[in-house]
């Protein structure tokens, strides 16, 4: 285990000083108005935002320094960040170059080893001087995500289905772990939602429908059950679904969808293919092979990266905001959290934090709040009301309150000297414990300056938010939908000697928790162009050809390195494996599968969708 850990720790090393000195070169052809910071740059910067700040007599670069950068002290902490502007709710940080490669290299972890657009959404919430160029920089570094990554894509793309509201469609489909199973659990079952493309993960010992029914069940009584419910295993297992789903729930009425090919429910299958990549690097990351305690995280981590399809987060389009990670998605800096220890911590950073940004004319994120402060409301609701009084008279009312009626506010429970609704809910409500949102008049999301105020209870204004993400998501899909086409073969470039190319692990040599792909090098390019790969392990004894394998954008192997000995790429897949390495064992049977002329019944598995298509089987 010591071993293990040295070596991650030097592979990290390694790729720290690789991409430092590849920074180096990158900022060298940068632009002068670049925002990127050295650290000098960095302090700099914190004295002269402070200077101006602090002039009484202030001077047009002044102005220009203070429209972008803004100094925030905590616990004398001094932090650049970009200026709040009004209905902003967090902070974003500037950073230097020092601070660059941990906060991209903890962002990439925490998405499951994401790509560039995961991880640029991820890191523009909190940081605000990050460039794609950083980010596909440390992509190309990381030695994991080279093994990874998919090969050339070829064949059609069909249009997807598209749901019109939440639960109205939903998809249950299981990844096979038989060939690396973690102690009793040997699938896992893939629920998701096709409009919001929310996934839940659930481990399974085996794959009967009463099995599935029975977690499903613990789905369905926690966000509803759906209308369809969907399965690419074949009718008769998805009848076999909902009749057993009838036993633990007879109320229940669900109906099953239309079996389709694989290939035409695209949504669901590059979500299995994103679930097996972020627990292939949890694995690797966390050096076990236990993958059933790490599907929570991965549940996590795959609700809360962003979704090309829908154009936000999974966890976004279903509950209408961002998700919630303790005080690690707060606006607080990383070195402040590590000092938070208790409650009076966390009020005397948020007094702080308060009284450094006390001039600011917008409202701070709320998750940096103690509890005591949030709950402290009943005393706070009569002094807001009486503040904001005059406030409410330049609302237009609804209705005139009688003189012998007295109202009370559906928030606060104070008395309403005039009435004001919520929009939504007919409350009476304060002003000021509403939320006034800006409502587009002519119903339409591309309008502009066409929008009115609107008085909201903060419970409604969440389910306006809720109910505006799920249409932008409907939209989202819709757009995606009609620009898809059919993709053609790339053309694939020669590739020198010693560059490093990824070969990819045929299934049957590989399980389902290792990585897709060979690291190798080009030791030669014959005469009739055949490529001679080494690894690490050795020389492989295959001459591939140029579409066999893609080129990596960094070199990870010299071919100084490769050992003098023959090899097969089964080998050097077993070798790099967290598990046994072995992949599917599939039969072809023509007939039901009884014996043990099957290969499945002769090791003891149940038959998979590698093995025989459309045949009656009863080793299911």
């Amino acid at each position: 285990m010591e071993q293990t850990d040295s070596v991650a720790v030097d592979r990290l090393s390694t790729m720290k000083n690789r991409f430092t000195a590849e920074l180096v070169k990158l900022r060298e052809g940068s632009a002068k108005n670049c925002v990127c910071l050295t650290e000098d740059d960095y302090e700099k910067l914190v004295l002269e935002v402070q200077d101006a700040k602090n002039k009484q007599k202030k001077e047009p670069h002044d102005y220009w320094l203070l429209n972008r950068y803004d100094v925030m002290i905590v616990e004398n902490v001094k932090k650049l960040i970009y200026p709040l502007r009004p209905g902003d709710n967090s902070v974003k940080f500037y950073i230097h170059d020092y601070d660059l490669f941990s906060i991209l290299h903890e962002t990439h972890s925490s998405i499951g080893h994401g790509g560039r657009d995961r991880m640029l959404k991820e890191i523009n919430n909190k940081y605000k001087n990050v460039t794609r160029h950083d980010i596909e920089l440390y992509n190309s570094l990381c030695e994991l995500c080279q093994k990874k990554q998919k090969g050339s894509k070829k064949g059609l793309v069909v249009k997807p289905i598209i749901s019109s509201e939440f639960n109205s469609r939903c998809q249950v489909d299981l990844i096979d772990f038989q060939s690396q199973p973690d102690r009793d659990f040997k699938f896992i079952m893939v629920y998701q939602d096709h409009l919001t493309k929310f996934v839940i993960l659930k481990p399974l010992k085996t794959k009967t429908a009463e099995e599935v029914a029975y977690n499903l069940v613990d789905i369905f009584t926690m966000i509803g059950a759906p209308s369809i419910l969907q399965s690419d295993n074949g009718r008769e297992f998805s009848n076999k679904i909902v009749s057993s789903l009838k036993g633990y729930w007879p109320l229940l009425k669900i109906v099953h969808g239309k079996p389709r090919h694989s290939q035409s429910q695209g949504s669901v299958e590059r979500a299995n293919q994103d679930i097996e990549n972020m627990l292939s690097t949890w694995m690797q990351d966390e050096q076990t092979n236990h993958w059933s305690e790490g599907l929570k995280f991965v549940q996590l981590m795959k609700n809360r990266a962003f979704h090309s399809g829908i154009k936000r987060t999974p966890y976004e389009a279903l509950f209408g905001c961002k998700v919630k990670v303790g005080l690690t998605t707060s606006s607080l800096p990383q070195e402040i959290l590590d000092t938070i220890l208790s409650e009076e911590d966390l009020e005397r950073v948020t007094n702080d934090l308060k009284t450094s940004l006390g001039d600011s004319p917008h409202n701070m994120d709320t998750d940096a709040m103690s509890s005591s402060e949030k709950n402290d409301t009943a005393s706070e609701a009569e002094h807001v009301h009486n503040k904001h009084t005059t406030d409410e008279t330049n609302l237009t009312t609804n209705d005139e309150i009688p003189s012998d009626t007295q109202n009370t506010c559906n928030i606060c429970s104070l008395s309403v000297n005039e009435k004001h609704r919520c929009a939504m809910c007919l409350c009476d409500i304060h002003i000021s414990c509403g939320n006034l949102v800006q409502v587009n008049k002519d119903n339409n999301d591309d309008s502009v300056g066409n929008t009115e105020e609107t008085l909201l209870r903060p419970l409604c204004c969440s389910k306006e938010n809720i109910a505006n993400e799920r249409k932008r998501s409907k939209e989202h899909l819709e757009k995606q939908a009609k620009k898809m086409k059919t993709l053609s073969d790339q053309k694939f470039p020669p590739a020198a000697n010693g560059s490093t190319v990824c070969v990819p692990i045929p299934e049957v040599d590989k399980g389902k928790g290792d990585l897709r792909n060979v690291l190798a090098v080009v030791m030669e390019v014959t005469e009739d162009g055949f490529y001679k790969l080494g690894t690490k392990n050795g020389i492989l004894k295959q001459l591939y050809s140029r579409s066999q394998f893609t080129v990596c954008k960094n070199n990870f192997i010299r071919a100084e390195d490769v050992p003098e000995l023959k090899t097969g790429l089964c080998s050097a897949a077993n070798a790099q494996s967290c598990g046994s390495g072995q992949g599917f064992v599939k039969c072809t049977c023509k007939t039901k599968c009884q014996t043990k002329k099957c290969a499945c019944v002769k090791n003891n598995r149940q038959c998979n969708s590698k093995c025989h298509s459309a045949l009656p089987c009863c080793n299911k």
